[in-house]
């Protein structure tokens, strides 16, 4: 087995880093971010039970459909604007944001922004 590559090891440090300060409730849950090279997914997460509340993702065929492609921060808006919308529809309204240890600019921004504008508010531990 080889070394981990770099970047993909320091993104892990800084996930773990990041997610020793914030964490999920059944009121606040965790809107936890995952990007891969094809397809941007998100879920709220509830981390006392740990379970997933709503999610969605470009891989899904009612997000994804009309997307020229799954991975840019056209695709990020929509997936941050349907998790707000099936939050709020759940009656959640406020959420703490987890960048998974991405920097906050790009698609992790493009979706927050997105989830916001939805209804969704970001709230500190």
């Amino acid at each position: 087995m080889g070394k981990e590559n770099p970047r993909l090891a320091a993104l892990r440090r800084r996930h773990k880093r990041v997610r020793k300060k914030i964490h999920g409730t059944a009121e606040r849950p965790r809107l936890c971010v995952y990007l891969s090279l094809r397809h941007i997914h998100a879920q709220l997460i509830d981390d006392d039970r740990g379970h997933t509340l709503v999610s969605a993702s470009t891989c899904e065929k009612s997000v994804g459909d009309g997307l020229a492609s799954k991975s840019n921060i056209e695709a990020a808006k929509v997936v941050g604007r349907v998790i707000a919308e099936r939050a709020v529809r759940k009656g959640i309204t406020r959420a703490v944001f987890d960048r998974s240890g991405h920097i906050f600019h790009g698609r992790v921004k493009a979706l927050a922004e997105a989830a916001i504008e939805a209804g969704l508010k970001f709230t500190r531990d």
